[in-house]
């Protein structure tokens, strides 16, 4: 490629903001340019990329037995209205209509297509286990894009699916792209932390996320530097304190007026938070076939000195999306804001963490202005409706499996990981004979990476204060051809030559013919980050050399002309070989294990 007839041109400063630098570079580095709100257009440069870290995906699902399918990014809404998501799925899943009046939806992840083909080409367990992929544009209509390619509407997304023949094999698959995912942000040259996730709308018994540790990160993750623990905060659990557990008291009311929040009541009442229970008030809207949209409210209660994790009662009450309630709604329910509890509240489903639930004589709201009671008791003065881990880990919390502090992180995930089981075959049918000639439905799996949030991320991992230093397995070329000089001058002729001969030994150059001055070639060879740096101009005609510049190290050596092609084919296999040294085994944790 020659820059002279490139598509796409670099920038001194980049357009818009964002808070991720990597973006930005990105884009100064003609990489990218954004065409709407959450949707971007690669240049040939990023696409190059882009093809580049899709090359080491297909190597390594491949390597794994995969096998790479396309699916249609149109699915029949049918067959999402089997599985149930087409109800529980909000906006983000864009629902249309042909012009007969047939329902489709824009696939956002493809759990129930693939689930349709296993259903009509897997018969037997003898044709069991398969594990497909594709690489595949995706759309998911995000409310909140964010820090350039972290958070998009429209991405480009690897998943993979497996198909078992029971719970174990399925584990087995499972372990084996854990294993697979590692060695894919490795060839990369991108570090994870793979941490326990949420199942969220995906459904299933055991998920991880492969998460890169950034402050750009939205995500939250809770660490035990002590026996490596990790998870993210949406699914983290901690070791809770022990509850207070003396008899159960008559029940008081006592007056609080303004202490509306439980700092305002800890202060008015001289009790320590741990003493007190805090009402949260939620609502869902539900859709299911054939019903209109129904609202429920839901009133969950944790302890006064700690938090609420709406995920964690989402999965209790199997919403995929929660909302606060409104004024009008708590007190629909004969509840107060401020003062709250489920004590006399009606048509509202209870949801009270464990903690809570051990603990007696806890102070809660009396649902009316200004006064609370106390020696409030579960099963004695209100019945919850679940009881569970409804609370969030934070920093300092116990970890649950050493005891130890647990620290905060904050990460972008870049894959995640699930064990679906037969959440999907059997609402759609999957099933197989096995060898007793009994019907049972695939056990399945589903492995995504979303390809450009990959790019952000080593984006993010590989740059400095000139411009990207993007890894030889990924970067558009490998060697950043640059002439000072006219390209009819003999450097010119000396520079096309090397040109030549380096993409005839199997080396990819980007060459820089334009008629720029020296520092403007510079400076865009530093944006744009390729491994390598050669230049030419009168000095190698003259001193018989071209100069070389590793871009990490900024190291620069004179190579003579007739050992440049050779030397730049042995500095990139040594370039390739340390990546290829960071592929090794890792330790699997202990509920990958499971079967």
């Amino acid at each position: 490629m020659k820059m002279s007839t490139m598509f796409g041109a670099t920038l001194h400063t980049a357009p818009g903001r964002s808070e991720s630098e990597g973006h930005q570079l990105l884009q100064r580095a003609a990489m990218l340019r954004q065409v709407g709100q959450g949707i971007f257009a690669y240049l040939p440069l990023g696409w190059r990329t882009i093809r580049k870290i899709e090359a080491v995906l297909r190597a390594e699902l491949e390597r794994v037995g995969g096998q790479e399918v396309s699916m249609p990014v149109v699915n029949p809404a049918e067959l999402w209205k089997q599985s149930g998501r087409y109800f529980t799925i909000g906006p983000e899943l864009t629902r249309f209509q042909d012009r007969r009046g047939r329902e489709l939806v824009l696939a956002m992840t493809h759990e129930e297509l693939v689930t349709f083909l296993g259903r009509s080409e897997i018969e037997s367990y003898r044709q069991l286990p398969r594990l497909v992929f594709q690489l595949q544009t995706k759309f998911r209509d995000d409310p909140r894009p964010r820090a350039g390619l972290i958070r998009v509407r429209e991405f480009v997304m690897k998943d993979a699916y497996s198909f078992d023949v029971d719970a174990a094999g399925l584990a087995a698959r499972y372990r084996t792209q854990y294993q697979a995912y590692f060695n894919i942000f490795r060839r990369c040259g991108l570090p994870v932390a793979a941490v326990g996730s949420d199942v969220g709308m995906m459904g299933g018994s055991l998920a991880h996320e492969f998460v890169y540790l950034t402050p750009i990160g939205e995500d939250t993750l809770l660490i035990c530097d002590s026996c490596g623990f990790a998870a993210n905060r949406e699914a983290a659990t901690f070791g809770k304190p022990a509850p207070s557990t003396a008899p159960w008291a008559e029940l008081a009311e006592i007056a609080t007026p303004g202490a509306t929040t439980i700092a305002a009541l800890t202060a008015a009442l001289g009790v320590p938070a741990a003493e007190t229970a805090k009402a949260i008030f939620l609502a869902v809207s539900r859709e299911k076939r054939d019903q209109p949209v129904r609202t429920e409210f839901i009133l969950a209660v944790v302890r006064g000195d700690m938090e609420a994790n709406e995920t964690k009662i989402g999965n209790l009450v199997q919403a995929a999306e929660l909302r606060p309630m409104t004024e009008e709604e708590i007190a629909e329910i004969g509840a107060v804001a401020g003062y709250g509890s489920p004590v006399g509240a009606t048509g509202v489903t209870v949801i009270v963490d464990e903690l809570v639930a051990a603990s007696t004589n806890l102070v809660a709201g009396a649902n009316r202005e200004g006064v609370h009671l106390r020696n409030v008791n579960v099963g004695r003065d209100y019945v919850a409706d679940h009881v569970g881990d409804i609370t969030a880990a934070r920093a300092g919390d116990a970890c649950v499996e050493c005891g130890s502090a647990l620290r905060t992180a904050r990460g972008v995930e870049v894959g995640q990981i699930f064990q679906l089981g037969t959440r999907y075959s059997t609402a759609l049918g999957a099933e197989y004979l096995d060898a007793d000639g009994q019907r049972r439905p695939v056990a399945m799996g589903c492995y995504g990476i979303g390809v450009g949030r990959l790019l952000a991320c080593l984006a993010e991992e590989h740059r400095d204060e000139r411009g990207l230093r993007l890894p030889v397995t990924i970067a558009p070329y490998q060697v950043h051809l640059t002439l000072l000089d006219d390209l009819a001058s003999a450097a010119g002729e000396l520079a096309r030559r090397v040109y030549d001969e380096l993409w005839a030994a199997g080396v990819e150059v980007l060459f820089d013919d334009r008629a720029e001055r020296a520092g403007v070639k510079f400076a865009d060879a530093d944006v744009i980050g390729l491994p390598l740096r050669v230049t030419i101009g009168r000095r190698s005609v003259a001193d018989g050399a071209a100069e070389v510049r590793d871009r990490v190290t900024g190291v620069t050596t004179q190579v003579p002309l007739a050992a440049v092609v050779a030397e730049l084919v042995r500095r990139i296999a040594a370039l390739r070989a340390d990546i290829d040294a960071t592929v090794v085994p890792v330790e699997l944790p202990a509920e990958v294990f499971a079967d």
